[in-house]
């Protein structure tokens, strides 16, 4: 096979006296490795300076279309009309007084008159103002103060820390509780950031622990972490640079050390296992680096251009909470693949021998030889694997498929505070309006009215309104210049089916004047034609890139075809079980969440996303052993079980250290987080233990020969463009499979 001119590849003159093997990279990354190392610790060193307080730039939203109906209802009300758009509630308890006792009023009047002397708050109304029933508890014993905190995400949060504790608490013979969608988005915000101080301190003891059982050796472990923590330092680094220009969701950040930290210890793992196999064939360390980039390097290489493949497709769609996960994802794979490419390669040249240090294996090794490589279970596993194939390929179909079955009963829906752990303030606010409080008050649909309308136009169109279904009332007009709105209160919740429907109908009515909808189910209807617009233009973008890729590194037309349908087979676990518990409600005690009765519609995009990549990852690590045997012996079978017993122990160890550091993330208290941690940890566990170790193969040896096939123009382009790892080895002259 023609080696390929890659960064990776070897060519030129080798130094004198270096070993003729080393290539033009190999002599690039190991020239002056003190060097290296010392340029990557100052660079992480300016990395943790201009990250630091990334956390309090980044939003808190994100769910919305910009270019949305209601989206631009929202805002043309914001501006013109304030007072719709509360994002603050005071809940007022009078304990076992009415609301409507004088005591209670003039003190509930005092509150909202304070309130509205606060700068940056705006719109501040209150049932003691306007008599409105929506605002006034069907017990008579509580009532809603309600305002409007201004500016972004950042200011709001800022100014809802300098009031709340003012307000929050008793005031004479009332009680208050502070919620509002400001406040739901800033205890998200601050409970994320906690949560994530909290995840990285158990995962990363746990991750050394198991690290150190892989390698054997304390100094070997130590590597990938601290791959890991230059990815994540530096990826905060471009967060923070980011926000200059543009919103980031502050759910990136739980992206940036999941992957930091499980993609790091991917490539190092397979670097420094291939690293340490090469020394034990008798290699010098500087010849061990050079055939490890040759080989493990282009994977790793290839590898992560798979993965940012997959976290680019976010950017096709508009919400800035999708595109914020592409930006995080995107750049700390490309750093995380860097400092394995890079700063591990000059380690590697300087600890030399030295890597198996404090290798603890040897205490449990004294006195008994190892086994020898075709005596181990991962051996054994290729073996039973490529007798009983159609068992295997049809009892794992099978049972991924039933996994999945429970995804077909979805019910989208948006994040609110239930999200949050019933104990936050601003849940347990939103739980008391539910209710008991009549309509859904902040839930109902508002309509904006632009253009020069009579009276008479309003009250005909009013009149419309309420006559259609599942209305309760509606209020309005409130008329300014040549704009007006009207809130319209559904029956049921303010998200529910009937709610979207009265949308549609809402938006059929076409008085004759212009009318724009918002609110809560708004919002949620424009967000699903959002993603189901965009869902298949990322899903081809994924199919197209992902079959090009993989059939540069393996030359052959069937297996990029099985590696996008394996890949997206392995994810069915993970979305039945996303509906079974998180949707569902089962397990919500254990795992101390409440369920909404839907998904968050952004959430399973995002999570396929990122688990297609990692799966993509490791079927690359698997098929890359597979051709280089293939290649040097021409032998099929031989080389899917070498490549199953060569790397089936290393995908499995890189699997369980990221479901710990995903799980890690999953014991978040916000329920999305939760979702997406234990959702992407049972993923990898699946695609490693179930598609990587058992389908894949079972479906090569089906395949056999034809596994490999393409036609004559296909091969003569991969001859000249292909990846593969290993060395040119002389032409293994291989039978075309019969019929092909």
């Amino acid at each position: 096979m023609t080696e390929v001119n890659t960064p990776l590849s070897t060519g030129g003159r080798a130094p004198e006296g270096a070993p003729p093997r080393t290539g033009r990279w190999t002599r690039f990354v190991t020239a002056r490795p003190r060097l290296s190392l010392l340029v990557a610790l100052v660079l992480t060193a300016l990395a943790v300076l201009a990250g630091s307080g990334v956390a309090d730039r980044l939003g808190g939203g994100g769910w919305e279309d910009p270019a949305a109906e209601s989206t631009y209802a929202t805002k043309a009300l914001e501006r013109q009309f304030p007072d719709s758009q509360p994002n603050l509630l005071l809940l007022v308890d009078s304990g076992r007084a009415s609301v409507d006792d004088p005591a209670v009023a003039a003190q509930a009047r005092d509150l909202a008159g304070r309130l509205a002397r606060e700068k940056g708050v705006t719109g501040v109304g209150s049932y003691w103002q306007s008599g409105s029933p929506a605002l006034r508890a069907k017990d008579g014993h509580e009532a809603l103060i309600a305002a409007r905190i201004t500016g972004d995400d950042n200011a709001m949060g800022k100014t809802l820390d300098r009031i709340a504790p003012h307000y929050r608490g008793t005031h004479g013979s009332v009680r208050v509780k502070v919620g509002g969608i400001v406040a739901v988005r800033h205890d998200m915000q601050t409970i994320i950031k906690e949560d994530l101080t909290r995840a990285e301190m158990i995962a990363l003891p746990i991750t050394l622990v198991l690290l150190v059982m892989v390698f054997g050796s304390a100094v070997a472990a130590l590597l990938p972490l601290g791959i890991g923590i230059v990815a994540i330092l530096g990826t905060n680094a471009v967060l923070r640079g980011l926000t200059t220009f543009t919103d980031v969701s502050v759910f990136a950040l739980n992206l940036t050390t999941a992957l930091g930290l499980g993609l790091a210890i991917d490539y190092a793992l397979f670097i420094v296992r291939r690293y340490r196999e090469e020394l034990s064939t008798g290699a010098d360390p500087l010849t061990a680096v050079g055939a490890t980039l040759r080989t493990a390097g282009r994977t790793v290489l290839f590898s992560a251009l798979t993965v940012a493949v997959s976290l680019a497709a976010m950017m096709v769609f508009p919400q800035y909470f999708l595109r914020s996960f592409a930006y995080a994802g995107i750049a700390v794979v490309l750093l995380a693949a860097a400092a394995a490419l890079i700063l591990l390669p000059a380690a590697l040249v300087l600890l030399g021998h030295r890597v198996n240090s404090l290798d603890l294996r040897r205490l449990f090794r004294r006195g008994r030889e190892p086994k020898p490589a075709e005596g181990t279970a991962w051996a054994r596993t290729a073996r039973l694997v490529m007798r009983r194939a159609p068992l295997f390929a049809l009892g794992t179909t099978v049972l991924l498929v039933v996994l999945g079955l429970p995804f077909l009963g979805v019910k989208f829906g948006t994040a609110d505070d239930r999200q949050l752990p019933s104990t936050a303030q601003s849940h347990v606010v939103q739980d008391q309006i539910r209710e008991g409080f009549p309509g859904s008050p902040g839930g109902g649909l508002e309509v904006l009215a632009e253009g020069r309308a009579t009276a008479a136009q309003y009250a005909a169109y009013k009149q419309r309104l309420a006559a259609l279904p599942e209305v309760v009332r509606v209020d309005g007009p409130l008329v300014k210049g040549d704009a007006a709105y009207f809130t319209v209160q559904p029956k049921g919740e303010a998200v529910d089916g009937a709610a979207q429907r009265l949308v549609g109908a809402v938006r059929g009515l076409h008085p004759p004047f212009a009318t724009k909808v918002t609110g809560t189910a708004a919002v949620l209807v424009d967000t699903k034609h959002a993603i189901a617009e965009r869902l298949p233009w990322a899903a081809v973008f994924i199919a197209v890139v992902t079959l090009l890729l993989v059939f540069l590194l393996t030359g052959s037309v069937l297996i990029p075809v099985q590696a996008v349908v394996l890949n997206a087979l392995s994810l069915t676990a993970m979305f039945g079980a996303v509906v079974w518990v998180f949707q569902d409600g089962h397990l919500s005690g254990p795992l101390g969440f409440t369920s909404p009765g839907s998904i968050e519609t952004t959430l399973p995009v995002l999570m396929f996303c990122v688990a297609f990549g990692l799966s993509m990852d490791y079927g690359v690590f698997l098929l890359s052993r597979i051709k280089e045997e293939y290649d040097r012996t021409g032998d099929h079978d031989a080389a899917v079980r070498h490549g199953l017993q060569r790397t089936g122990g290393l995908i499995t160890a890189a699997a369980v250290i990221l479901a710990v550091v995903m799980v890690a993330i999953g014991t978040s208290r916000v329920t999305n987080t939760k979702m997406l941690g234990l959702g992407i940890a049972l993923a990898v566990l699946m695609d490693a233990m179930v598609v990587r170790s058992l389908l894949v193969p079972a479906i090569m040896r089906l395949t056999g020969r034809a596994t490999w096939w393409a036609p004559a123009p296909l091969r003569r382009l991969h001859a000249r463009f292909g990846l593969s790892e290993g060395e040119p080895v002389a032409p293994v002259e291989k039978k075309e499979p019969a019929g092909v």
